[in-house]
C-alpha cells in the first residue's frame, strides 16, 4: 500500500483521510501545533484508526514544504472565516449573544431561571406574531 493510499485528495485544498470526512489539517493541526502524540490524536478521533494518523503525520513528514503551505492556507482561509463570522454574525449566533448578554446581568445562581423566563418571553413572542400574521393574511 502507498502512502497516498490512505487519503482522498478532493482538491488543492481538501485532502481527506480516504473514508472519513476529516481532513489531514485537523490531525496535522493536533500533532504540531497542540503537540499531541497519535495516540492522543486517535483518543480524540476514535473513529480513525492509530494506523491512519500516523500515516497522516508520515505523509507530512515526506511531504513537509507543500503540507506545510497546505496548512499555512488552511490557517489563513480560518482566520478570515472568523473576521467575517465576528463581523457579520448569523442570526443564530446574534440571538445567542443577545442571551448570553441578557444573562451575564444575573449572578450566576440566577442564571437558569433567568434562561428559562427569557426563552418562555422568546416563545411567546413567536408565538404573537406568528398569530398577527395569521391575522394578515386573512
Amino acid at each position: 500500500m502507498q502512502l497516498e493510499d490512505y487519503f482522498d485528495f478532493l482538491a488543492p485544498d481538501d485532502i481527506r483521510i480516504k473514508g472519513h470526512r476529516i481532513g489531514i489539517e485537523t490531525l496535522l493541526y493536533e500533532y504540531i501545533h497542540r503537540a499531541q502524540t497519535p495516540e492522543e490524536i486517535q483518543q480524540t478521533y476514535p473513529t480513525l484508526t492509530l494506523e491512519e494518523v500516523y500515516a497522516t503525520i508520515l505523509y507530512y513528514q515526506h511531504n513537509k514544504e507543500k503540507v506545510s503551505k497546505y496548512l499555512a492556507d488552511y490557517l489563513e482561509y480560518c482566520f478570515k472565516a472568523r473576521k467575517e463570522a465576528a463581523r457579520n454574525p448569523l442570526p443564530a449566533t446574534q440571538r445567542l449573544l443577545r442571551i448570553k448578554a441578557q444573562l451575564d446581568t444575573y449572578p450566576p445562581e440566577e442564571r437558569d431561571a433567568a434562561l428559562k423566563r427569557i426563552l418562555a418571553e422568546e416563545k411567546a413572542e413567536k408565538a404573537k406574531a406568528a398569530h398577527a400574521h395569521k391575522a394578515e393574511v386573512v
